[in-house]
């Protein structure tokens, strides 16, 4: 049987004891090793985390409020377990904590020791430890903040009055943080001169780490604008006034549409989940889309029967209205007359029209993964870059699958998905050749060159990567850059000579020209998985079972039936025999295949409770808020005949 508890752990009168942290070593705690004795007499909240996940680095930003309030008896510890071979770098760990403001102790844990001791399953994973050094919670995914503020008044009022509870400071000891120009750029766009594009204009950068965006020079050290406080926050206004949260894509809109929209530029602000507008002449920055609330619910009850859109993929009538979720990149789409916007958070892709306000979902239907075919079928893990091409199609860095996606947008503007390069969740790589066997690591931007093939900023191989659409096969035209986040065609080259790619090297805080070489570099550093440990599982009758507890003063939300759902499927889907699908219930009996080796469980766990207080009859008031739990879950399986015949996940899961 496969449990959530510790593998290693002692039992204490039906308590379990918290595993020790094992790791290569220890972030923001000055040098000091850390173990449970250390932190004994506080609550400890382990975070297992890997810096390439958007999940994860959305339950950073629900932690910060109680971390602040508790700041005297919670001490948070990210686990960070990789899942790529980059994030096992500890030169790399050390700059994504430095550019999420993780104000914590971290654990290195390239090894995923202690992931296996705490049988964690899925990036992000929570897990309760009490004063005491005993587990009592185990959580899995996002939107668990409102349980723990729950949870830790609880145990506060328990432990003081047993008198293990220790208030005082935490081991946290911050960084000394990097200064520059530039800190963590994301994306940057051309601004030609007067609407020229030969001219020599300038670079407009998203200075993510400063919370802010700067006009460049083209010698990209001549600052010549910048636009927003660079504190961040949330305020729309003047270029002083205005606040992003670490702003991402940009796009230009064209003249026409810009005059009648009342500004030039679009971006991606994306911690604060919205869509802002920037008038380059005025230096004013508004609001387009996004009321500020990271999407995972529409409005209304608490239902999982659906994933979240209407029949024609429109949100709210008002933009100001719609939730967002970590918009990373945009693009100008000329087919469609929109704004194209990588909905990272929920692995979709969305569109916003600037004459109408319209918001809605072009493509993907929020399930993570790699799945072509009509657009509200497929499936996207975390598109982090777009790029138009001459024939109006939409290419997409989908940096969680390490693969290059396309949008194939038809006359009629029905959209397509087609995969061009990449495997898989847990497939990536450093191999050059045809795209069906060559591999990227966790890319993060992409850009279309004058030739028609594609050019992608391959950021964990620290390389721009070419696809070349006319022959289908993948070749390397640079390599040796420090997590590359953005590639851009420069507009400004001299006629005649061949042009130079504008490249945002994240980690090294500057924009770098790369030439186009005429002979691109063939690399082969092999392909690889993550480095996951797979489950032993039997063939035949398999048991799954997700836990769920709501917290104390919720309830599960069963006015239209059951609001527990699953879904599941496979990869190689031959791996089910039966089982597979969606259906109502957190239970379900699968049948394993004897005739496959191994392969790939899906599951995606759903679950919705609402705020009480409950009536007199026990029921749930019509006004409550309604929360929904959710969780994917990749599970790498290894058939063998005394393989388990059951496996238990937590979605809440409560000791």
């Amino acid at each position: 049987m496969t449990s959530t508890a510790p593998t290693a752990s002692l039992r204490t009168q039906g308590r379990v004891r918290a595993s020790e942290l094992v790791g290569r070593g220890w972030l923001n705690t000055g040098g000091t090793q850390l173990d449970l004795e250390a932190l004994r007499g506080k609550i400890v909240l382990l975070d297992f985390w890997t810096f390439c996940c958007i999940n994860c680095l959305h339950v950073l930003d629900e932690l910060r409020p109680l971390e602040e309030q508790y700041s005297d008896v919670l001490v948070t510890v990210g686990v960070h377990s990789p899942k790529f071979e980059h994030e096992a770098d500890p030169v790399a760990l050390a700059a994504a904590v430095e550019r999420y403001e993780i104000h914590h102790p971290v654990l290195d844990d390239p090894e995923l020791d202690t992931w296996k001791a705490y049988a964690a399953r899925a990036w992000p994973t929570l897990v309760v430890i009490d004063p005491e050094g005993y587990i009592v919670a185990n959580l899995s995914g996002e939107g668990h903040a409102g349980g723990l503020a729950v949870l830790i008044p609880e145990l506060i009022a328990e432990h003081e009055a047993r008198g293990t509870l220790h208030r005082g400071d935490g081991p946290y000891i911050a960084p000394e943080a990097t200064a520059g120009t530039l800190r963590f750029p994301g994306k940057a766009l051309f601004l030609p001169a007067d609407g020229d594009q030969s001219a020599a204009g300038s670079w407009l950068v998203t200075d993510t780490g400063h919370h802010r965006l700067v006009r460049l020079a083209t010698d990209f050290e001549t600052v010549l604008d910048t636009y927003g406080s660079g504190t961040k926050g949330y305020n729309d206004g003047d270029s002083t006034t205005a606040q992003f949260n670490e702003p991402q894509g940009l796009t230009l809109l064209p003249a026409v549409v810009a005059e009648k929209a009342g500004y030039d530029v679009v971006i991606a602000d994306s911690v604060n989940h919205r869509l802002r507008g920037l008038n380059l002449s005025t230096g004013a920055v508004s609001t387009l889309a996004g009321n500020g609330v990271q999407r995972l619910l529409e409005a209304g009850p608490a239902r999982v029967d659906n994933d979240g859109a209407a029949t024609d993929g429109a949100l709210a009538s008002d933009p100001l209205q719609v939730a967002l979720s970590s918009p990373w990149d945009v693009v100008w789409s000329q087919k469609l007359s929109a704004v194209v916007v990588a909905m990272a958070g929920v692995h979709q892709i969305f569109s916003f029209d600037p004459a109408t306000g319209a918001v809605k979902i072009l493509a993907g239907n929020g399930l993570e993964g790699l799945l072509d075919g009509p657009a509200d079928q497929s499936w996207f893990a975390q598109s982090s870059g777009l790029a138009e091409d001459a024939e109006g199609n939409i290419w997409v860095a989908d940096s969680e699958t390490s693969a290059l996606r396309k949008l194939v947008i038809a006359d009629d503007q029905s959209v397509t998905v087609e995969t061009a390069v990449g495997k898989g969740l847990f497939d990536f790589g450093f191999r050059d050749g045809a795209a069906a066997e060559a591999r990227l690591q966790h890319p993060l931007g992409v850009t279309v060159l004058p030739d028609g093939s594609v050019a992608i900023a391959d950021t964990y191989n620290g390389a721009v990567r070419r696809f070349d659409p006319s022959t289908g096969t993948v070749s390397t035209l640079a390599r040796g850059l420090s997590e590359p986040s953005d590639v851009i065609v420069d507009h400004t080259h001299v006629a005649g000579e061949e042009p130079l790619l504008v490249v945002v090297e994240a980690n090294k805080h500057q924009l770098v020209y790369v030439p186009i070489p005429k002979e691109a570099q063939q690399v082969d550093e092999g392909a690889s998985q993550t480095q996951r440990p797979k489950s032993p599982v039997a063939a035949g009758p398999f048991d799954l079972t997700v836990r769920f507890k709501a917290p104390t003063g919720q309830k599960l939300d069963d006015r239209w039936g059951d609001p527990t759902q699953l879904k599941i499927s496979s990869t190689p889907p031959e791996l089910l025999v039966s089982g597979g699908g969606t259906s109502v219930g957190l239970k379900r009996t699968l049948e394993l295949s004897g005739d496959v080796p191994e392969g790939i469980l899906h599951i995606t766990a759903r679950a919705a409770a609402c705020d009480g207080p409950e009536n007199e009859d026990g029921e749930i008031p019509d006004h409550a808020a309604c929360h929904l739990y959710q969780q994917d879950w990749g599970i790498p399986v290894l058939l063998q005949s005394d393989g388990d015949t059951e496996l238990v996940l937590d979605l809440r899961g409560m000791d």
